[in-house]
């Protein structure tokens, strides 16, 4: 199967499963030969290694566009693409930027209802949908398969109202999105009834307090990680540096596993 239609496989059978977000093409190796059945880029992640900040449109939809590029290369795994807010206001901007994230070699993408400008986060509720509906109608003019994943940003920008949510994304799936997401959700009760408000699978954002097994029970079908593995590896670097300015020591080496051994890793076909 290509691996378009391999990930949506992954949305139909039984259970959830776990899609973490790479931040480059070590990244994605890595996680691919550990067993993961899908990936997702993030935007934050691929942000920080270019050395910009993340949501105030500091990366271009072409870089973003040839990073996807990159990692879709790199993997046969599915990977779905954090296309933001379709790099654009309008409809036929997002449009555009589903059939290029197509021709990337990404199996899916998500578009967001937030438009980054800091004193009016949110699309209005009929725009935001007129987005979604040209994207879905992108997205079923692609010759392959081409999971669109309708994202409701309320959450994430100190609107915590669930009921706006829920109509919200009740919205986008009459409008056709294969895949409902609101981060920045924190409850899993408030998770709950997001799942039973709609009726395509759900996308969760990881949090530390929860488990795979409490998000499965609760009926979300896909759980993402968004940037954590790469601030992980930014903290990681840190600790280390400042062992060595500071205490003018290294035993910030003895955290790395036994066996560890990335020669071995990307030497492999």
């Amino acid at each position: 199967m290509s691996a378009a239609t391999t990930f949506r496989a992954l949305h139909e059978r039984d259970g959830a499963f776990v899609m973490p977000n790479p931040w480059n093409v070590g990244s994605t190796r890595l996680l691919e030969s550990l067993g993961f059945e899908a990936l997702a880029t993030t935007s934050s992640g691929h942000a920080y290694s270019m050395g910009r900040a993340d949501g105030v449109r500091a990366v271009s939809r072409d870089e973003a566009l040839q990073h996807a590029a990159e990692l879709s290369a790199a993997t046969p795994l599915p990977i779905n693409g954090d296309l933001e807010r379709g790099y654009g206001d309008t409809p036929e901007e997002v449009a555009e930027t589903i059939k290029l994230a197509a021709a990337a070699g990404l199996a899916g993408g998500s578009i967001e209802d937030s438009t980054g400008d800091s004193a009016n986060p949110i699309y209005d509720l009929g725009l935001a949908t007129e987005r979604i509906e040209a994207a879905v109608e992108a997205a079923r003019g692609i010759p392959t398969d081409f999971v669109l994943t309708a994202r409701a940003e309320n959450f994430l920008h100190d609107r915590p109202h669930l009921d706006d949510t829920v109509r919200r994304l009740q919205a986008f799936q009459e409008a056709g999105a294969d895949v409902l997401y609101a981060p920045g959700i924190a409850d899993i009760d408030t998770m709950r009834q997001l799942v039973a408000a709609v009726d395509r699978p759900v996308n969760a954002l990881a949090r530390p307090h929860w488990t795979v097994g409490e998000l499965e029970e609760v009926g979300v079908k896909r759980i993402s990680i968004g940037g954590a593995l790469a601030v992980a590896s930014f903290a990681a670097l840190l600790r280390g540096a400042r062992e060595i300015l500071d205490e003018g020591t290294f035993t910030y080496v003895r955290e790395i596993p036994d066996g560890f051994d990335l020669d071995d890793l990307f030497s492999a076909p």
